[in-house]
């Protein structure tokens, strides 16, 4: 298909995001890309909400309230939005999303590497998130754009030994083979920054001399941001610097990551989502975009102070 751009388009086009509608956004992550698109000063941002909800939102977001068992509610509230960003907990009736899809102008995502068919398979998410993408691409009247960012780094170092394998109020850390593989993981902040980046590129060049990045280069694709490229070693290593602990003040075991894997899967089959496993470094493989999107470095042991405060808070649940 022949590129287009914005000068070739109608008169009043305008090259630009300007209304976001969230779902979930008084969620984990969520609260805070809402936040960050707001500081932008570029978005109108509305949040779409159940009518029984009862979420506290940041200043400045609108509220449309839905009924799921409506569909004319979905597509009233969508009427005027050009993205629609959809952060609700993998865990939500599956059918929820294709109801959005189906009112929907666009459609986000956010997680792994879920291109990647064995990985997606591996952790569950990839199957239900092809369906989804597959689903749009179906219809024909929109795309996605799908955010490939790892497991949160502060949520995952503070949620206990199952996540990243850190038991702060016993000590103990328990290694993954030597502890050196390398995978990609991302802040709160860092992931907020990327879509409110994102949103904020040009939907289309506005030349044929144009090259600057553009939504339409991410159309029906994945971008692929990284807070860290760390192991397990690299994390300990920070955790020792911020708690002023040596390694003689903890306990260190051993495990495969086959081991650790299955005995994952057990637990997520059985419902239990610690047993959800990290996906790799997709960085090595794909390449990231945190360049493209002016992202900044970040300081790993900011981030590992704050997962201990959110373990020890009990605020990564």
């Amino acid at each position: 298909m022949a590129q287009t751009y914005a000068s070739n388009q109608q008169q009043g086009f305008e090259n630009h995001i300007k209304n976001v509608a969230i779902v979930g956004a008084g969620g984990n992550v969520g609260k805070f890309v809402a936040e960050a698109l707001l500081k932008t000063g570029k978005h109108n941002v509305t949040a779409i909400t159940r009518g029984d909800g009862s979420i506290v939102l940041p200043t400045g977001v609108k509220v449309a309230k839905v009924n799921y068992e409506d569909q004319s509610s979905l597509v009233a509230a969508l009427q005027g939005q050009e993205v629609l960003v959809i952060t609700m907990s993998v865990m939500a009736p599956p059918e929820q999303q294709n109801k959005l899809i189906e009112a929907a102008a666009s459609a986000g995502e956010f997680g792994g590497d879920t291109l990647n068919d064995e990985i997606g398979n591996d952790i569950f998410l990839g199957p239900a998130k092809k369906k989804y993408r597959d689903y749009i691409e179906q219809l024909g009247k929109s795309s996605w754009i799908g955010i490939a960012c790892g497991f949160w780094y502060e949520f995952s170092l503070g949620g206990g030994p199952e996540r990243y394998g850190f038991d702060f109020k016993n000590r103990t850390i328990t290694l993954m083979d030597n502890g050196t593989t390398k995978i990609n993981t991302s802040t709160w902040p860092q992931i907020c920054r990327a879509v409110a980046s994102l949103l904020s590129l040009n939907i289309l060049p506005e030349s044929e001399e144009d090259t600057s990045p553009c939504l339409a280069n991410f159309k029906n694709r994945s971008v692929y941001i990284s807070s860290f490229t760390i192991g397990q070693k690299d994390m300990l290593d920070s955790v020792l610097r911020v708690t002023g602990t040596g390694l003689a003040d903890w306990k260190v075991t051993h495990a495969t990551a086959k081991e650790r894997f299955q005995s994952g899967l057990e637990e997520f089959r059985k419902g239990n989502m610690a047993g959800f496993e990290s996906d790799g470094n997709f960085g090595a493989t794909r390449g990231l975009h945190n360049d493209i999107l002016g992202l900044p470095e970040e300081d790993l042991d900011e981030f590992t102070k704050v997962g201990i405060h959110m373990s020890e808070e009990n605020q990564t649940y």
